[in-house]
């Protein structure tokens, strides 16, 4: 088994590539910046006798998607899983946002995205693979988030992306669902080092930021044999986050 697993030097997309490994695939390791962390997520994957192949990949360049995915396909002697995990944010208000920092956010968090399960939908159907994708979205998927307009058109985008592969890739055995996290302690949250387990947030019924790990740990499910009739659905994985919405709401009414 083989999985392709977008900006995994770090974060969910490193959680991911070792739960995989750990389940007996091999894993294809992209990045877009940092070589050091997708060689160190290499090495754990190798700790469990896989096989990783690194390769950078910027999304925003979408002549290079289909010729990297094809690459590490051939070096992983084929393509079972793929994972689109690359993303980023921007942090502007919405009177304030620019263009050029949208077609950033949106070139990556959707339009590579959208890139990436082509190349990778393609080899599965021309193999006959009854393959998975998952499509890691957000929270923000489902909810907005003040001053991060591309972010969040990005994120609800790519869970309708996710449904209409789910609805055209069916017929092929491929299935493909969401998993939309809340915070999470990663570098993008500016907690790479931090144990999540220690801090506290009384805005979330769990009472702290998610780890990796926990992400990681229902990507594997999506991909596995176990999930074959799941298919064109988020899954959210927020600490109850989104509950509070029903919080809020009584409050108001107060």
């Amino acid at each position: 088994m083989a999985a392709i697993i977008t900006g995994s030097d770090s974060g969910i997309g490193k959680a991911t590539a070792v739960a995989l490994a750990r389940r007996g695939h091999d894993v294809g390791i992209t990045y877009s910046r940092d070589a050091d962390g997708a060689q160190a997520t290499a090495e754990e994957v190798r700790a469990h006798d896989r096989r990783a192949e690194v390769r950078q990949l910027d999304l925003t360049q979408s002549d290079d998607v289909q010729p990297a995915i094809d690459e590490l396909a051939d070096a992983l002697a084929g393509l079972d899983v793929l994972v689109n995990n690359a993303g980023t944010g921007a942090d502007t208000p919405f009177l304030e946002l620019e263009l050029a920092q949208w077609h950033d956010v949106l070139d990556v968090d959707l339009t590579g995205a959208l890139l990436t399960a082509q190349a990778a939908a393609r080899r599965m159907v021309a193999s006959g693979t009854r393959g998975r994708i998952v499509n890691v979205t957000s929270v923000h998927e489902h909810v907005p988030l003040r001053g991060a307009t591309p972010y969040v058109v990005a994120k609800h985008g790519l869970g309708g992306l996710t449904k209409m592969m789910a609805l055209e890739l069916a017929e092929h055995g491929i299935t493909v669902n969401s998993v939309a996290p809340g915070e999470i302690a990663t570098p993008m949250t500016g907690q790479e080092d931090e144990d999540p387990r220690q801090a506290r947030r009384p805005g979330v019924p769990a009472g702290r930021p998610g780890d990796a790990r926990e992400v990681a740990e229902l990507i594997a499910y999506l991909t596995s044999a176990e999930a074959s009739y799941t298919t064109g659905a988020s899954y959210v994985v927020d600490g109850g986050l989104l509950l509070m919405a029903a919080q809020a709401n009584l409050i108001a009414m107060r």
